[in-house]
């Protein structure tokens, strides 16, 4: 009875339905972010204390990622969603009424770990919703989710803290889970095949799982601010990720019934997928980190500002997306990701040709088509890489492809924060090198400026330190641009999919 009832239900209502949840949880990743200084301020924190709201809902959510598949099989996919959502609303509302920072770090754990499970649970949806040859257009809607929400995060965010109180960033999400609530319980229903138990509960790997990832991501959280291996916290860290990770795959692999499948990854267009989503995400969220920061401390943009001028990438992904969901069932997906990865290194090259006199047209195409481009990279990508997957781990797939794109992304925001400053202290020891009573052309530059020659020399080290800062920039958007061309080679491992778009799913939820 329940199959005849779930064949009735348009699949673009289920879609509807998961995205509103998960759409909701992507855009907490980046919303609070320009709240952090009104957060400090108000509970009497250091900037720095008040980051472990950042880190605590990342840490929590990583954590549950990869958990998804198995916490499904154990009590339902329908029962989880319910569960997910429902505990990231109360933890949304409870960090809004949180008195002191300890507490909102509480609530962010709980909000983190509740929201985890939403983007794989919400993608195993749809790739089962829609029939192989509409998932294309499946996953074109998905895409729209979790690329947009954390381009559209520090508009929002920036808004409510300046209009209203850095408390209704998390207020916002009470109306949006409530609507996910109702929809989901309404017209959601669980696969025959996902209505039984696994026998044993993988305590083992559960543990190991915390351990590592949670070592991992506060180790790229803080490693830039404690210096790397040259604090012994860090150093730990690092220690106890390596011995996790280690443990952790081990037991896995022989575990009769793991929490994480990790069998999955023998599959060559699998595993090659995992990699790409890896490399998207590390050069995605690090390049959507760079931008804020450019237009905020060189050109002065005020929050809300930089944000609307990283609107662009929203609205290219926005038209892209569905047009490319459409083509992915015309044409050999493999092509249109390789298309969107070289326009998406030529739209990054185009940054690294900036300068500081750059203006706001000079930051809209790149992003625009940029935006368009990850669209030609995120659905036909996700398409691929689940086409041969059976129907049974399509669950414990979309766990792995969401823990591994999230870590790709801590990964290109700790490892481009870290190269920058490197970066920037070279070119400020040669640009200062040439800063002094031998050259005439410095010289000449500060006997030009008005007041005390002390006066001129100050302004010009302030350039110096500007010049410095966006070289550093130029830099880091060539390596990005770089790393995006040089996946190109890994297309050609992945098969192409099966005729009519992908393995059987089955008709019901």
């Amino acid at each position: 009875m329940p199959d005849v009832q779930v064949r009735q239900v348009n699949p673009w209502i289920v879609a509807i339905s998961v995205m509103f949840g998960t759409f909701m949880e992507v855009l907490d990743t980046t919303v609070v972010n320009v709240s952090l200084p009104h957060i400090a301020g108000s509970m009497s924190a250091t900037t720095d204390e008040a980051t472990w709201v950042l880190t605590s809902y990342l840490v929590a959510n990583a954590i549950i990622l990869p958990m998804t598949g198995w916490l499904a099989s154990q009590f339902g996919r329908k029962n989880l969603l319910m569960l997910s959502v429902t505990g990231f609303t109360v933890a949304s509302f409870l960090c809004g009424l949180a008195p002191n920072l300890a507490s909102l770090i509480v609530f962010r754990c709980f909000q983190g770990a509740f929201g985890g499970a939403l983007q794989p649970l919400s993608q195993a949806v749809l790739l089962e919703a829609f029939p192989p040859q509409d998932r294309g257009k499946a996953m074109g809607f998905w895409g729209l989710g979790i690329v947009v929400a954390p381009i559209l995060g520090p508009v929002l965010g920036g808004y409510l803290t300046d209009s209203y109180n850095w408390r209704w960033v998390f207020y916002v999400n009470i109306p949006v889970g409530i609507a996910s609530i109702i929809m989901v319980r309404t017209f959601l229903f669980d696969p025959p095949y996902l209505r039984k138990k696994a026998v044993t509960i993988d305590y083992l790997g559960m543990g190991l799982l915390t351990l590592t990832i949670a070592s991992i991501q506060i180790m790229l959280d803080k490693g830039e601010q404690d210096d790397w291996l040259s604090s012994g916290f860090i150093r730990t860290l690092l220690v106890l990720s390596i011995f996790g990770g280690v443990a952790f795959v081990v037991r896995e692999l022989t575990a009769e019934h793991p929490v994480v499948n990790l069998r999955v990854l023998k599959e060559r267009t699998f595993s090659a997928g995992i990699v790409l989503i890896t490399v998207v995400g590390f050069v995605l969220y690090g390049s959507m980190v760079l931008l804020p920061i450019w237009l905020q401390t060189l050109l002065g943009y005020p929050a809300v500002q930089a944000g609307l001028t990283l609107a662009p990438r929203g609205i290219g992904s926005f038209i892209g997306m569905p047009v490319v969901g459409m083509l992915v069932s015309k044409i050999d997906p493999r092509k249109i990701i390789i298309a969107g990865l070289l326009t998406t290194s030529v739209t990054l090259f185009q940054f690294s040709r900036l300068s500081l006199a750059a203006g706001y047209w000079d930051f809209f195409w790149p992003q625009f088509f940029q935006g368009v481009a990850m669209g030609m990279v995120f659905v036909p990508l996700t398409t691929v890489t689940m086409s041969r997957i059976p129907k049974e781990q399509i669950g414990n797939a979309t766990s792995i492809n969401s823990l591994m794109r999230n870590v790709g992304a801590s990964l290109g925001i700790a490892s481009l924060t870290t190269f920058m400053a490197r970066q920037q202290q070279a070119h400020l020891s040669n640009l200062s090198a040439h800063v002094s009573p031998y050259n005439w052309v410095a010289q000449n530059m500060m006997k030009s400026m008005p007041g005390t020659p002390e006066q001129g020399y100050a302004r010009m080290w302030g350039m110096v330190l500007r010049q410095a800062a966006i070289l550093s920039y130029v830099d880091a958007f060539v390596l990005l641009a770089v790393i995006f061309a040089a996946l190109v080679p890994l297309i050609l491992i992945m098969k192409k999919p099966p005729r009519g778009g992908g393995a059987p799913a089955s008709a019901g939820h």
